[in-house]
């Protein structure tokens, strides 16, 4: 006997056609799908910086080359004897960028008027105590200029790990809170994604010297060591954000 086909009527032998055991499978599945919550979890923490860096510019100028160059490396020499008289004070010194260039005279004519140079060196002060006196006598030196200093936290610190763990356990209680209200509770995790970590830096201060070291006459006043500047450690602020989805078990409502 063969089975009636037509309008009305299935071919249980098409794969193209659910079964109706198949339609009750998918159904029941839907139904026991346990229901998701998708939180955000946030974490803000304000801590002391643990170091603080500098930048100085050493400067020459003068009407030959060589003697320009002379100039600028004893004075390069000076700033970096400085600073690597405070010892363990001084985490890292690094030298950057070093420019010596000629200054030409208005008028036809490639004639030299002098001659410019200068090195940028970068400090990072992990003794805060020290900071204030050390910047000080770097901004008395001859044509040199003192930048910060800029507060930071190092990029291993322990800090960063610290508001990722807390922002994980914001999203965990947020989560409990949503499914407690429903009469439910949390099932498991489907999905933890990290927002991304912020470092709030405060604006840059700026340490100059003063013009008695830009090679004006000094003063009987100038002649004493300045006083050590009074330097307060700016906090820092590290942020951190997750998303998260669980399951919830099945609601009272």
């Amino acid at each position: 006997m063969t089975p009636a086909t037509g309008p009305g009527h299935s071919d249980p032998s098409d794969p193209s056609v659910p079964s109706d055991h198949s339609a009750v499978s998918a159904a029941a599945g839907a139904a026991t799908a346990l229901p998701r919550i998708s939180v955000r979890g946030e974490a803000r923490l304000e801590v002391d910086p643990e170091i603080a860096r500098i930048g100085i510019s050493v400067r020459a100028r003068g009407s030959d080359r060589r003697a320009a160059l002379a100039d600028l490396t004893r004075r390069n020499t000076t700033v970096l004897e400085l600073v690597k008289s405070y010892g363990e004070a001084v985490e890292r010194t690094e030298t950057g960028a070093f420019t010596i260039a000629p200054e030409l005279k208005q008028g036809r004519g490639e004639r030299v008027r002098a001659y410019h140079g200068r090195v940028h060196i970068q400090a990072t002060v992990t003794d805060f105590t020290t900071l204030g006196e050390l910047t000080t006598r770097l901004a008395d030196l001859e044509l040199t200029r003192v930048d910060g200093p800029w507060w930071g936290l190092r990029p291993d610190s322990p800090v960063y790990r610290e508001a990722r763990q807390q922002a994980v356990r914001e999203a965990v209680v947020r989560a409990r809170e949503y499914a407690a209200a429903l009469g439910a509770g949390l099932s498991g995790l489907l999905e933890l994604a990290d927002r991304g970590l912020e470092s709030a830096f405060p604006e840059t201060q700026r340490l100059v010297a003063a013009p008695a070291a830009f090679g004006t006459p000094r003063g009987a006043a100038a002649e004493s060591a300045a006083p050590a500047l009074d330097l307060e450690p700016r906090r820092q602020t590290v942020r951190a954000e997750v998303s998260a989805r669980f399951t919830i078990t099945r609601p009272e409502l």
